[in-house]
């Protein structure tokens, strides 16, 4: 490939017949939520192998419409992730509970010892993050969940495509039998399955799944979809005091195509990982992402590890180093303690996450996404290679002192 090429972070895989699905729904008149929408919720939740679907327009609005739905709010605390997108802590503000950080394993991902440790007789729910679509201990903190009643809402916003134990992240565990109360899936632009904005909550519970679908569309007892291919039925009640997180039928016809190639998209993504992973195995300056034999990994991020005291650059460095040869990368993520909004509580003693600090420091995400040419990813390797040589620390005790 040209040098001179730029090779973005992420880019979608948007077919011929995603654009070919819009089309068709452009030109039969419902754009809004409807047959579309319901066929992809059909789809997805048996893609996920979970009883229930419901459709929104983000996974924000996800997160948010579950804890709604099993009545968390003020008083009540919620213990997540510094790892994660501020999303996931916004939520819990929305609904007027606290949220409490519990830090990272060595995986990145929330730590079950940390969330025994943040317990209070106020904690009602547990929200962790499959962090770059690698699953958390899911068994772990299930035991820990039902040990202390507490609600289970997973932010698997980078692990669609992921499965632990051969099952997709959104079933829960056949042989103990525990299943999250909610499953949150993002479908935005650069996510393994994207309709552009977008995601799903799935769950096993009839009427947790009632509630989530009343709150969805204005707090309305009939969605516009069931009215007007009722026969007409122009009536309907407001039931409760909902949002407006409805997916249209546009988004979803992109969706149904995406996630009829999601499979496809899994083993791509996984095998630029696996090149990744062959080139820069064994390199010092370099830790390879982590990952879980028992799990299959989504692969949304490949997010390489630092080692600093080899470098004779920082981070933020070498990242400029790699957008200088025109490739393009991202860092996953700030941990919310470092954002000034979040300030106030970060600074609480409790909510204090040393090794998210200390890691966020030496991460850099790599371009992966299904589009790449294996061109492209040899380029990115090269230019690993190339920005590590020119950064490698010299050891003065290895320096010969000539007389």
């Amino acid at each position: 490939m040209e040098e001179d090429q730029f090779i973005p972070f992420s880019l979608p895989s948007i077919g011929q017949q995603e654009i070919d699905e819009v089309v068709s729904t452009l030109q039969s008149g419902w754009l809004t939520t409807g047959p579309k929408t319901a066929q992809f919720e059909i789809e997805f939740k048996n893609y996920v192998q979970a009883p229930h679907a419901l459709a929104v327009n983000s996974a924000t609005s996800a997160l948010h419409l579950a804890l709604a739905a099993l009545g968390i709010g003020p008083g009540d605390e919620v213990i997540t992730t510094p790892m994660t997108f501020c999303a996931t802590v916004n939520t819990i503000l929305h609904v007027g509970a606290t949220p409490v950080l519990a830090d990272v394993g060595e995986d990145g991902n929330i730590d079950p010892k940390m969330i025994a440790a943040r317990l209070t007789d106020q904690t009602r729910a547990i929200i962790p993050v499959h962090l770059g679509g690698l699953p958390c201990d899911m068994d772990a903190i299930w035991r820990l969940a039902r040990e202390r009643e507490l609600y289970v809402i997973e932010d698997a916003a980078h692990a669609i495509g992921a499965q632990c134990g051969g099952y997709p992240i959104g079933f829960g565990n056949s042989a103990s039998g525990y299943k999250s109360d909610a499953v949150c899936f993002s479908f935005y632009a650069t996510k393994n399955l994207t309709t552009g904005e977008g995601g799903m909550v799935v769950c096993h519970n009839d009427e947790f799944y009632d509630r989530m679908k009343l709150l969805c569309l204005h707090g309305i007892s009939k969605d516009a979809w069931n009215r007007y291919s009722n026969h007409g039925n122009w009536h309907y009640d407001v039931a409760a005091c909902g949002f407006k997180y409805n997916l249209s039928d546009i988004q979803s016809a992109i969706g149904i195509h995406q996630l009829r190639r999601i499979e496809e998209f899994t083993e791509r993504r996984a095998s630029i990982a696996r090149r990744y992973n062959e080139a820069f195995r064994g390199i010092p300056e370099l830790e390879l992402p982590p990952d879980d034999s028992n799990c299959r990994h989504a692969w949304h991020l490949y997010a390489t590890r630092l080692n600093l005291d080899r470098l004779s650059v920082d981070r933020d460095e070498f990242v400029r180093k790699l957008r200088a040869k025109n490739v393009g990368t991202s860092v996953h993520f700030i941990p919310l303690t470092l954002h000034s909004y979040f300030t106030p509580f970060a600074n609480l003693p409790r909510n204090h996450c040393p090794k998210a600090a200390q890691l966020y420091l030496r991460l850099v995400s790599l371009p992966l996404y299904p589009a790449m040419t294996d061109e492209q990813v040899d380029y990115v390797i090269q230019s690993v290679m190339e920005v590590i040589a020119s950064a490698r620390r010299v050891e003065t005790s290895m320096v010969s002192t000539p007389f």
